[in-house]
């Protein structure tokens, strides 16, 4: 399995917190964004049990629902309902975003 399952683990305990605070801004919104970053983890722990076209289509997915998740969570910064990013919370999307493009190469 890709070490970039544990890092979005790991983010997902971090962002846990923003997620709530969103939600009570925003409750479609915080929705949204758990459902786009348990998203990933799971299609990176699904795309490990598979090769070829599989494994390259659940990476695919996974790749779009982090840049989804962090872009969600930018646009919630920027509306005020949470404060900056951390850029711990920042440096480990952009792992995995990066990650999973030299993966699908």
């Amino acid at each position: 399995m890709l070490r970039i399952h544990d890092i979005m683990l790991d983010t997902l305990r971090l962002i846990a917190p923003l997620i709530g605070a969103i939600e009570r801004r925003n409750r479609p919104l915080g929705a949204q964004i758990t459902a786009s970053a348990t998203s990933v983890l799971l299609n990176v722990a699904e795309g490990s049990g598979h090769r070829g076209a599989a494994r390259n289509n659940r990476y695919r997915i996974a790749l779009g629902e982090a840049r989804e998740t962090l872009s969600n969570l930018r646009a919630a910064e920027a509306l005020g309902y949470v404060g900056p990013l951390d850029a711990a919370v920042t440096a480990r999307f952009e792992q995995v975003i990066g990650t999973l493009v030299v993966v699908m190469r």
